[in-house]
């Protein structure tokens, strides 16, 4: 269908060091609210759950916490949890240890990722070095790797669960990364293909609205540095 498929794309549901303003956590999980807002995102869009083709996630603990959440019905219906599909290059952007995923080997014993399919996570996909530095044009060329990515998927309806930096990112437009309001936890948005950039390199997203949202505002680590530069945090 791509590139006329529609994208979902969804921010983590409340994690640890959303709270704890800690970004010393490794990978940080969702806390016990976080957990609920996730179970609660299900049930408020029952279309996309009978609707959604692929589903596909950050391979940090919170993603795939939320995902196999938010998204238990459709994960069910398209044959389990060894369907979702694993994306290192939405993981989130800075190299502190809350946005830092873990290897593979530890992963293995994760019961949270029992059944996951983990081939693509190639060696050092959590070295935050090379493609994955936390560099803002290097980080602008991972978010357009995902948009094609995205386009060169066949399904029609596609859903990606990622953080509010890289999401900030994959959403941006030729003129840049927008400094409006960020990503609500547990918020899920409709995009479309720009028809004006589809076939380009950049592949721009165009937002067709908010769908739901489970949870409220909670800064990510590069929005906290902000404030806190500002004497706001």
């Amino acid at each position: 269908m791509a590139p006329h498929s529609r994208i979902i794309l969804v921010r983590h549901a409340q994690a640890e060091h959303n709270v704890t303003f800690d970004w010393s956590i490794p990978d940080a999980p969702l806390t016990p609210l976080g957990k609920t807002q996730a179970t609660a995102l299900a049930p408020l869009i029952p279309h996309l759950q009978r609707e959604v083709d692929l589903i596909a996630t950050s391979p940090l603990t919170r993603t795939v916490q939320t995902t196999l959440r938010a998204f238990a019905p459709a994960i069910n219906r398209l044959g389990g949890p060894s369907k979702i599909v694993l994306v290192p290059e939405a993981q989130e952007v800075n190299a502190v240890p809350c946005d830092t995923g873990r290897s593979r080997s530890q992963l293995q014993h994760d019961p949270d990722f029992a059944g996951l399919d983990l081939e693509p996570l190639t060696e050092g996909w959590n070295s935050k070095s090379g493609f994955w530095a936390p560099d803002e044009g290097v980080v602008a060329e991972r978010a357009a790797w995902v948009r094609r990515w995205l386009r060169g998927r066949k399904e029609g309806t596609i859903v990606l669960v990622a953080h509010g930096d890289i999401l900030r990112r994959i959403v941006a437009g030729p003129a840049g990364v927008s400094g409006g309001p960020g990503w609500k936890n547990a918020e899920v948005r409709v995009y479309r293909f720009d028809p004006g950039y589809v076939e380009g390199e950049e592949c721009f997203l165009d937002e067709k609205g908010v769908v739901a949202a489970a949870g409220g505002w909670d800064v990510t680590s590069t929005e906290a540095e902000v404030l806190a530069s500002e004497g706001k945090l």
